[in-house]
């Protein structure tokens, strides 16, 4: 029976902490298996992608592996033909499915319908493989994520939901600075508010009080360019600046998945400044999704 990732609670607490291990080996060079030898990654770009592209292709390669990068021009789906019936041809094929689309009710169709692990390489709602690369790399320069504050500022999206889902299976703290109409999933916030201390507030400094990592992500996302305007007014104050940045521990780092506008909604002096640490997060998406890999379609345990 295969297993997916859509979402970080598709693993336990446990098996999150050996995947964090697994990458971190795959990090440091210590890892040098070649579990996805003779076996291929489809991968489904509806959103065009920098690092999601490149770091599962190259991944796949240093496994062993091969990927195929498939777009709408590529293949039937995006000519309308059925994701159920893309993912059953597909399954004849491949050895494991990443997509990257905007509906997540996509990713879950592909899954319910593949053979093969299926991967969310991004959706409107989530973007779980960037939070696993955004906590390998609290894990490499603050030595983890136990005891610590994590800072959100900005928009409530995928990535926002992400973190959230992060806390609830790890149990950090999380404050979430959103404007108004621009709040994180509810359900996803109920179910992590259960489990860990998460909260939205409207102030960037009450949220940044105390954070020992600040993270942000562009105003507009993919497909939201006709709202910049309205989404310029709606978060103006939310730019994590120096002097935002000088309410968090003195030790904070700041994360961002990229790509950035400097001057919207980073500071040039912080996202190229000393306390960024957006390369080695950039990188580590290859370490933990070559992790997941390994352990969907190469038959790596994490237990």
């Amino acid at each position: 029976m295969h297993r997916d990732f859509l979402a970080i609670p598709d693993f336990s607490r446990a098996e999150l902490l050996a995947l964090f291990d697994l990458a971190e080996s795959m990090r440091t060079g210590r890892y040098t298996r070649k579990p996805l030898a003779g076996k291929s990654l489809a991968m489904i770009f509806m959103k065009s992608s920098t690092r999601t592209r490149v770091s599962f292709e190259v991944g796949a390669w240093q496994l062993g592996g091969h990927a195929l990068f498939l777009s709408p021009r590529d293949i039937q789906l995006g000519r309308g033909e059925p994701i159920a019936d893309t993912a059953r041809v597909l399954s004849r094929y491949v050895d494991g499915i990443m997509i990257r689309t905007f509906a997540h009710s996509e990713v879950e169709e592909l899954a319910r319908y593949a053979e093969v692990p299926v991967i969310n390489g991004l959706t409107d709602l989530l973007h779980p493989c960037q939070v696993l690369a955004d906590l390998l790399t609290i894990r490499q320069h603050l030595g983890g994520w136990e005891g610590k504050k994590v800072a959100w500022i900005g928009d409530g999206n995928n990535m926002a939901n992400s973190w959230i889902n992060a806390a609830y299976r790890l149990g950090f703290e999380l404050a979430l600075a959103c404007p108004e109409g621009y709040d994180p999933d509810p359900g996803i916030l109920a179910r992590a508010q259960q489990e860990a201390k998460v909260t939205v507030v409207r102030d960037p400094v009450e949220a940044v009080r105390g954070a020992h990592v600040v993270n942000t992500d562009v105003w507009a996302s993919m497909g939201q360019e006709e709202e910049q305007a309205a989404r310029a007014r709606a978060f103006a104050g939310y730019t994590v600046d120096r002097r935002l940045m000088s309410c968090a521990q003195p030790n904070a780092i700041f994360l961002h998945c990229l790509p950035a506008h400097r001057g919207e909604e980073v500071a040039a002096e912080v996202i190229d400044g000393a306390q960024s640490r957006v390369w080695d997060e950039a990188e580590n998406r290859l370490h933990v999704q070559k992790a997941v890999m390994a352990v969907l379609m190469g038959g790596e345990s994490l237990g």
